[in-house]
């Protein structure tokens, strides 16, 4: 079907088609705002090729939705200068979650990107059924519910993470070695334990979403990247000319379970020498403890405690601690290798508790990289750090629930109107 900006398809559906062309432009224009800034509607039709017939027309709907408003005057416009049209922060916000092996976690955001709402509580969720540990995220997205209503919002989507495998069409969960899930309904049963939310409601994986919280919009350097997302487990996320690529059926990704040594340990998973037995942050405790009475195994110590006890001891250049981390690095610069041959990938960024120690690993992973990548120069993959700690997935996990409004505005009811998009 041939679309047109400012026309409709020529074929004989033309209702669907024009809704179809509207909502497109739509979301053309709302990216527009978000990417390059508020601007009048005359420049907003000139950058985006539309005339301002229409222009005029998708900002009064955006207006109506409450996705824009109107600001100043445009500076320096020759003429009668034009109102700047700008993003309602207001008008719409994206709920993020997450079930990790060490916490949960939430954190909503509005149109503009910015941070409402954040709640994260620590638990051991390896020693709970499933129902328990979704009956702790539940409490904490009915906090974060309880926040937005307070601003006089709803979420238009909710997209929630978990350290495993997930069935993305049918919200399940297959897989997930470190949580000792098998086949959890996942989806339906937070719709159950929400009362059936009127509003969108995903699950993803958290891997992969720590990979869409790394993809910078705009920055070339990270269109084409990998995110290697290290906790107890490993992950991973692929991000393909800016967008991710979650695979066949969304089970991209699975970096940790590599096998790179058949000899060595079982993995989680129940096979031998997974990557993840050599780089997760379980093998590197095991590598630095001195004795059991070690502080790093107390279990009155979090995930975050215990990676920054490491980090204290590698700059105090305790040597135990920094020949430990150098065997870290070697064993993933020895996959990442694997991963750069096969994808080449304009830059690995190193996220979760491989982005905190990455000061002290990065010399062996390049190293690795040099003599283990087949193209000269590594074929011109770069190492990057997280600066997120162990919040990318769920910073993720908001970015795809608001960006859905992006991708189609008419999800925002207008003002007065009932709700014209279920999800």
């Amino acid at each position: 079907m041939s679309q047109l900006r400012d026309g409709w398809s020529s074929t004989s559906n033309g209702g669907a088609d024009q809704g179809t062309v509207r909502r497109a432009n739509l979301s053309l224009l709302l990216r527009s705002l978000r990417e390059d800034g508020p601007r009048s509607r005359a420049r907003l039709a000139s950058d985006l090729g539309l005339n301002k017939a229409t222009v005029s027309s998708l900002v009064g709907e955006l207006l109506e939705r409450g996705l824009v408003r109107e600001g100043s005057a445009e500076r320096g416009a020759v003429g009668r200068p034009g109102t700047i049209v700008e993003i309602d922060g207001a008008g719409a916000y994206g709920l993020g979650a997450e079930i990790n092996v060490h916490h949960v976690s939430t954190r909503a955001v509005d149109l503009a990107g910015v941070v409402v709402s954040e709640r994260r509580t620590s638990v051991d969720t390896r020693g709970l059924e499933p129902d328990e540990v979704i009956d702790r995220l539940v409490e904490l997205l009915q906090g974060t519910l309880a926040d937005l209503a307070d601003l006089g919002g709803t979420p238009v989507s909710a997209v929630v993470g978990v350290a495993g495998l997930v069935d993305h069409d049918r919200g399940t969960v297959p897989v997930a070695a470190n949580l000792g899930w098998q086949d959890v309904a996942l989806a339906g049963l937070l719709r159950s334990k929400l009362s059936d939310p009127g509003y969108r409601l995903e699950v993803a994986n958290e891997a992969n979403l720590a990979a869409v919280a790394e993809a910078t919009p705009g920055d070339p350097e990270r269109r084409d990247i990998l995110v290697l997302h290290g906790e107890v487990g490993i992950g991973g996320g692929i991000v393909a000319d800016g967008r991710p690529f979650p695979g066949r059926r969304g089970y991209a990704g699975e970096f940790g379970h590599m096998i790179v040594d058949r000899d060595g340990d079982r993995c989680g998973c129940g096979r031998t020498g997974c990557w993840e037995t050599v780089i997760g942050l379980s093998r590197l405790i095991e590598l630095v403890a001195e004795g059991e009475d070690d502080l790093l195994r107390s279990p009155l110590l979090d995930l975050e405690g215990k990676v920054g006890e490491i980090t204290r001891r590698a700059a105090a250049g305790d040597e135990r601690t920094l020949a430990a981390l150098r065997e870290i690095g070697r064993w993933v610069g020895i996959g990442a290798a694997l991963l750069t041959n096969v994808l080449n990938p304009g830059m690995i960024v190193l996220s979760g508790y491989l982005g905190e120690v990455g000061e002290w690993i990065r010399d062996e992973v390049e190293a690795e990289l040099a003599t283990g990548v087949l193209a000269p120069g590594a074929g011109g993959t770069r190492i990057g750090l997280s600066t997120l700690g162990f919040s990318a997935a769920v910073h993720g996990a908001a970015a795809v629930a608001i960006d859905h409004v992006y991708d189609d505005p008419t999800l925002v009811p207008r003002v007065g109107h009932a709700l014209e998009v279920l999800p």
